[in-house]
């Protein structure tokens, strides 16, 4: 005759909710402590685009991040004059555009133009329109100039005139290397200042990205008094 076994609750899983009660207290203590010093505390709408934060005890409204970043691409520490981080967007404004025209200025106010075509592919200018709106005269030029070469034979067309006198305009095609064109007329005329200055234009771009991040995430956690609480 087969035996029937009955089961009967453990004193371990009556001691279960007790238990688990007793770790969501306490994560519900770790979760309601203060933050850190210099820790970022962000609140609620963070995702929705506004947010607050907090660091070392001070507050700061980042308000709308996604418009902040748009502005800070446009003009360099606008997004953060916009926060009301008035410092901060000045002195991005003053070093990142210092950089970018001191780049211009150096290669002959030749190194920026937007090209795509077979023996200019100026790839250089995805890092230089890093500033924005300072380089963005760059893309009507090269539009103007796609419209103005032949298809078939790839060079100018002899009615072809730039705007602005020339400003940010691509080389007259084609552009061949080895051959005596427009950029070996550049580098010929500002020598080594014309690398230099593609690099100076390049990194300005590459810096304002950060900025761009700055004025998107808000500061770093770390404690402007450069104290920390034990």
């Amino acid at each position: 005759m087969a035996s029937r076994s009955r089961t009967s609750p453990s004193p371990q899983s009556d001691a279960n909710p007790k238990a688990r009660s007793g770790e969501g207290s306490k994560s519900n203590e770790k979760s309601d402590s203060p933050p850190k010093a210099g820790q970022i505390k962000l609140s609620s709408e963070v995702l929705n685009g506004d947010s607050i934060i907090e660091v070392d005890d001070i507050e700061i409204d980042l308000r709308n991040r996604y418009l902040a970043a748009f502005l800070a691409w446009i003009l360099p520490g606008a997004g953060h004059v916009y926060q009301g981080r008035h410092a901060k967007g000045t002195l991005f404004i003053v070093s990142v555009l210092s950089i970018w025209f001191l780049g211009f200025a150096l290669g002959g106010w030749n190194v920026v133009y937007a090209s795509w075509q077979p023996g200019d592919r100026r790839w250089h200018y995805f890092l230089q329109a890093g500033v924005g709106a300072a380089a963005l005269p760059a893309l009507v030029q090269g539009d103007r100039m796609r419209r103005s070469t032949d298809p078939t034979t790839g060079r100018t067309l002899d009615s072809y005139r730039p705007l602005w006198r020339g400003f940010m305009a691509p080389p007259h095609r084609p552009v061949l290397e080895g051959e005596a064109d427009e950029v070996a007329a550049w580098y010929a005329r500002r020598g080594s200042g014309y690398e230099m200055g593609t690099w100076f234009t390049m990194i300005a771009g590459l810096l304002n990205f950060l900025v761009i991040y700055d004025a998107f995430g808000g500061p770093l956690a770390v404690p402007i008094s450069g104290k920390r609480k034990t």
